[in-house]
């Protein structure tokens, strides 16, 4: 098996992170992989805003849990693992159309680029909430220096992992072949 393939096959969730920064010649690789992306027409919609500053994390946690609810059942612990879970950086995709889907394809190549260098990943789409709230999406936006009429589409927390989760099953009956 060769080394994406076992990339593919061995990436897992990662929640828990050490508080040690990622560099940032690993964080720039990770970052140009998100940016080679397939897109349609090569239209390259996507915008990659990157925070690495824990006050920062902090107060957007505290603007999400205002907008949700401090006992959201998802986040319930969130003193303990906030949205960003503790990650000591978190990118957030945006793009003028809600309904791109390169995010996705960005956000795994953020993902397995991640793995490949011994860092972690979580995919944070319930951030949205703070985006689809009028005052949450001004001040964060102007914050990440995103124009107003621009979607949130994706977070990912990065960092190196702190846990170790065992392998979730796959519904390998999710997948038919047609016309053998």
């Amino acid at each position: 098996m060769n080394e994406i393939i076992k990339n593919i096959m061995t990436r897992q969730t990662i929640r828990e992170y050490t508080s040690e920064q990622v560099p940032m010649e690993l964080l720039n690789v990770v970052l140009d992989a998100a940016i080679r992306a397939p897109s349609g027409r090569n239209t390259q919609p996507c915008h990659l805003r990157v925070l690495r500053n824990k006050e920062m994390l902090d107060e957007m946690n505290t603007d999400f849990k205002n907008i949700v609810g401090w006992d959201t059942p998802a986040y319930t612990g969130w003193d303990v693992r906030p949205v960003y879970h503790n990650a000591p950086t978190f990118i957030f995709i945006f793009a003028k159309d809600k309904s791109d889907m390169a995010a996705g394809l960005m956000a795994e190549n953020i993902a397995l680029a991640a793995k490949s260098l011994g860092l972690g990943s979580c995919m944070v789409g319930s951030l949205g909430a703070l985006f689809d709230n009028e005052e949450g999406s001004k001040k964060w936006k102007k914050i990440l220096e995103i124009p107003e009429d621009w979607c949130f589409l994706l977070g990912m927390t990065l960092g190196y992992p702190n846990e170790t989760p065992p392998m979730k099953e796959r519904e390998y009956g999710h997948i038919k072949i047609i016309g053998e």
